[in-house]
C-alpha cells in the first residue's frame, strides 16, 4: 500500500510538472509575439531578416537566457565588471522583459526545430 501511494504521488507530480511546462511554453510563444521578436528573427525564429541576426530556434535555453540578461545589464549601464552586452536594439528589447518572460521565451525557443547542429 505504501509503494502504491508513493507511485501515485510521483505520477501526480510528473503530471503537474508537465502541465507547468506546457503553460510556460505557451507563455513563451505568446511573449515572442508580444515583444515583436519575429520582426528581426523571423516568425519561426530561424529565418532572420539579416544574416547578421542569430537563429534562435533550437538554441540552448541557458545560452539564450544568459544573453538576454546580459543585454538587460548592458542597457541598465551595469558596471563594466559585470557580464553585459551592449547593443541598442537588443538592449531596449530585453529591458522590457521580466525574468519570467525570459524563462518562458527561451524555453519555447529551445523546443523549436532548427538548422543548428554540431559539426563533426
Amino acid at each position: 500500500m505504501k509503494n502504491l501511494s508513493l507511485a501515485l504521488v510521483g505520477a501526480l507530480l510528473l503530471c503537474a510538472g508537465s502541465m507547468a511546462q506546457a503553460a510556460d511554453l505557451a507563455a513563451g510563444q505568446a511573449a515572442f509575439a508580444k515583444f515583436s521578436c519575429a520582426s528581426c528573427h523571423g516568425a519561426d525564429a530561424k529565418t532572420p531578416i539579416s544574416p547578421a541576426y542569430p537563429i534562435l530556434a533550437g538554441q540552448h535555453q541557458d545560452y539564450l537566457s544568459h544573453a538576454l540578461h546580459a543585454y538587460k545589464r548592458g542597457q541598465a549601464n551595469a558596471p563594466a565588471s559585470s557580464n553585459l552586452r551592449k547593443n541598442a536594439t537588443m538592449g531596449a528589447m530585453a529591458a522590457q522583459l521580466t525574468d519570467a518572460d525570459i524563462a518562458n521565451i527561451t524555453a519555447w525557443l529551445a523546443t523549436l526545430p532548427s538548422p543548428l547542429s554540431v559539426q563533426q
